[in-house]
Order: C-alpha cells, then sequence, then structure tokens
C-alpha cells in the first residue's frame, strides 16, 4: 500500500519558495499541495509562476493546489460557436479592460443559480490581496457593460504570454463568455 506523502505546513513567516515541488501534489483530493501561508504579493507570484493557486473557503487555512493535468487554452484554439459569434457582432454592450476590478471580483463572488445564499471561495481576503496584485500590474478583468452596468466579466493574473483565469461572472445571457471571447482575441 503507497502511503500519502504528509502536506507541507507553511508558515505566513516562511519565504514565497518554502512550497513543496508541485510533483507532491496529493492525487486526493486531486492537487492539494500545501496549507496555510499567506496571501502576499510574492507567494502570490510565486506559486502562479510554479503552477500553484490558492483556494479555499472562509472556515479553512489557506489551501495550495496543483492539480495535474492542469487545464490549458491557448486563444486560437478556443471554440466560438455560430450563436456568440453573432453575439460578438452586436452593438448592445461594451467591454472595458480594468476599468472595475473590484466591482468584477465582487460579482465573481456573488450567488450563482442555484446557491442564492453565495457559497464562494472568493473570501474577503482573497479580494484584497487581489486587489493587491491589480494595483501592482498583475491581476486584471475583463468586464462586459451594457447600458451602464456591469453585466459580465472575469478576473485573473497575467504573468508573462500566461493569463490564468480565476472566476467569471454573466448577469446577461453569454455575459462571460463575451469577456472569455475578447479575451482571446487580445
Amino acid at each position: 500500500m503507497m502511503r500519502t506523502p504528509p502536506l507541507k505546513w507553511i508558515r505566513p513567516e516562511d519565504p514565497p519558495e518554502a512550497f513543496p515541488d508541485p510533483g507532491r501534489a496529493l492525487r486526493d483530493p486531486d492537487g492539494l499541495l500545501a496549507v496555510g501561508g499567506d496571501l502576499s504579493p510574492s507567494r502570490l507570484l510565486y506559486a502562479y509562476r510554479h503552477g500553484i493557486f490558492p483556494w479555499y473557503h472562509e472556515d479553512q487555512p489557506i489551501l495550495w493546489w496543483s492539480p495535474d493535468p492542469r487545464a490549458v487554452l491557448l486563444p486560437a484554439d478556443l471554440h466560438v460557436s455560430r450563436s456568440l459569434d453573432r453575439r460578438l457582432r452586436k452593438t448592445d454592450f461594451e467591454i472595458h479592460f480594468d476599468t472595475s476590478f473590484p466591482e468584477t471580483m465582487d460579482a465573481c463572488a456573488g450567488p450563482r443559480r442555484g446557491q442564492p445564499e453565495g457559497g464562494t471561495w472568493i473570501t474577503p481576503a482573497m479580494r484584497a490581496a487581489y486587489g493587491e496584485l491589480f494595483r501592482l500590474g498583475a491581476a486584471h478583468c475583463i468586464e462586459v457593460w451594457s447600458n451602464g452596468t456591469l453585466m459580465g466579466g472575469l478576473y485573473g493574473v497575467a504573468l508573462g504570454q500566461a493569463f490564468f483565469g480565476e472566476s467569471m461572472f454573466s448577469h446577461m445571457t453569454d455575459g462571460s463568455k463575451i469577456a472569455l471571447a475578447c479575451l482571446a482575441r487580445v
């Protein structure tokens, strides 16, 4: 019987590179790599550069993940359906980049169909941490506006030529799909 290696506990004072090799991530739950630490910009950016990201609920310690395999979407490979392509040609919405980052995160954290009370992993600490990444120029959002109202969008972290999408939302038909398609075309 194979034994599961113990999880690495990271203290807030540990350096950003305190993560174990992502190859040591657990298979069950898939990709769990480490626990603890903090959400400082240096730790977050180090983590993203090494295929690691935080994902946890407010009643948990910070959990760091690196699942294998990871989904990678190359912009040229994004399939845009005929109906979405028609929608993209309409002029009843506007696309903005980085004009309403906090509002985009709030909308991503908001209630979803089937989960009216929320249940989000985008905790206040995550909002603050990614807000700091935004202020540093590492986090970005793509917004879909209609009649002066934010109706769809997504946010994530950009490093080099990679964009790590974190969450998306839609308050109109295809709102998040429009944001993703526009991001892929940039």
